[in-house]
């Protein structure tokens, strides 16, 4: 397959796709390496680990350069997301030494638990955030004593096939992380179906991840699924309105707004309401759309020519309306992907708690995935939260308010992963991350990832 640069559309790789027979020799390269990999010293597997680490960091700047040909990321995001990968890295570094078991007391005997690695691991990474992904599974899993098996998303394979090569640079056994490009469809679909793979970890769109799911349920195979969102950034009038608005566009904007994450819908308290979308606009106009070398540039291009008709789509259904789209930004001209950030404002009437099949309705009720966001009014407190939870999704979101009694009340009725208060923080890897509802299964880095890379076995020891 070829691999294209998003940003000038010019072959920079051809990677050949693995079949299922690839798939099947892999798993069973991993089950062989699964048995010496798991008896590995705790002590040996988290200096393994940081060795890898190091090796990350040494080739992090390579690493980065790969992400913005391969995925249209601008450098600074993509220096960022390297250094990411080798954090997360160190931090499960510590967790083959720190996977303590329990001693319960009972009648007649000792009862002691451990934790025991599941076997081989298939990690489905997507192509917004190739190698930060990847590295959420592969790090927990591999510090548990788990072997993985990664595949990568079709049009991004570059880092990971790079990172594998950095991991047996590092000292890790043959065998015990492998890359295979290939399609979701071969590939993909063969890892969640072969009877030796105890665990698939997807992130992706929420229909292929009930695909996944329902494939997994013939076996009870171990699942994560981190899925899609359509996450609320909620504007009170007593917030810093100023702030508010400056940091929204780029609570959706980032990464050209492919991102699970992304806050595409701005709720707005009624009574600033005009006041918001006329900042919103200056700011939106000011993000800077270009070459993703440049470290001025705050957005690259969208992935692919299909997924920018798609993107496009949303905003194209605009055509004859008397009202919709209410700010577009700049974007270049000629070769690659590209799209301006744009702004959707509720039409006069729109019922954000009503069904409906209009062009507005559409765009602020389905993942667009791309740099397009729509702002609505409401009341009150509550009127805010009905909208905000009036979605089958449920990953993250936003409050902006100075009081910290209605923060609280807000952070706790909205039916989200990870919230942020006055901030566009959804993400670090020393603290849980996963969604609710129809936004994923389980919950990925911080301290309780670990668990869901293992199972727990009990053991009574009887002292009569």
């Amino acid at each position: 397959m070829k691999i294209l640069n998003p940003a000038t559309e010019e072959v920079i790789a051809e990677v050949e796709m693995a079949d299922a027979a690839e798939v099947d020799r892999a798993v069973e390269v991993a089950r062989r390496a699964f048995s010496a990999w798991r008896a590995v010293a705790p002590g040996d597997r988290a200096r393994l680990l940081r060795r890898f680490a190091q090796k990350v960091e040494d080739h992090a700047e390579e690493l980065a350069a790969l992400e913005v040909a391969g995925a249209g990321h601008t450098i600074g995001n993509a220096r960022w997301e390297a250094g990411n990968v080798r954090d997360v890295l160190n931090f499960y570094a510590g967790a083959p030494e720190r996977d303590h078991g329990k001693q319960i007391p009972v009648p007649g005997g000792v009862d002691i638990t451990f934790s025991e690695p599941l076997g081989v691991v298939g990690v489905i990474v997507p192509w917004n955030f190739p190698m930060v992904i990847m590295t959420w599974g592969i790090a927990p899993a591999l510090a548990a004593g788990n072997t993985v098996i990664v595949k990568p998303a079709e049009w991004t394979p570059l880092t990971a096939s790079r990172l594998a090569e950095l991991a047996l640079e590092a000292g890790l056994p043959e065998g015990v992380l492998q890359v295979l490009p290939g399609e979701g469809e071969v590939a993909g679909a063969r890892l969640v179906e072969h009877p030796g793979v105890s665990k698939i970890v997807f992130t992706g769109s929420t229909e292929v991840g009930k695909l996944i799911a329902a494939k997994a349920a013939d076996q009870v195979k171990r699942l994560t699924l981190e899925l899609g969102g359509k996450s609320a950034n909620i504007v009170f009038a007593d917030s810093d309105l100023a702030k508010a608005a400056a940091a929204a566009p780029m609570a959706v904007f980032d990464n050209s707004g492919q991102d699970c994450c992304a806050r595409s819908r701005i709720l707005v308290e009624r009574s600033v309401y005009d006041e918001f979308l006329d900042r919103l606009s200056d700011a939106v106009r000011a993000v800077t759309v270009g070459d993703p070398l440049d470290p001025a540039n705050q957005m690259g291009p969208l992935i692919s020519a299909e997924h920018r008709r798609r993107v496009a789509s949303f905003v194209d259904a605009f055509s004859g309306e008397a009202e919709g789209v209410h700010t577009t930004g700049s974007c270049p001209s000629g070769p690659g992907f590209w799209f301006a950030p744009t702004v959707l404002a509720a039409p006069g009437g729109f019922d954000p708690l009503a069904g409906g099949s209009g062009a507005f309705h559409r765009a602020f009720t389905e993942e667009i995935f791309g740099p397009v966001v729509s702002v609505v009014p409401f009341d009150d407190e509550a009127h805010a939260v009905r909208i905000a939870n009036n979605t089958a999704y449920g990953l993250s979101g936003s409050i902006w308010t100075r009081d910290v009694g209605r923060a609280l009340r807000v952070a706790r009725a909205v039916e989200a992963g990870n919230l942020s208060v006055n901030s566009h923080s959804s993400v670090r890897y020393w603290t849980p991350f996963g969604g609710f509802k129809q936004s994923g299964l389980g919950r990925e880095l911080g301290p309780d990832a670990l668990a869901a890379f293992t199972e727990t076995k009990n053991v009574f020891i009887s002292t009569e």
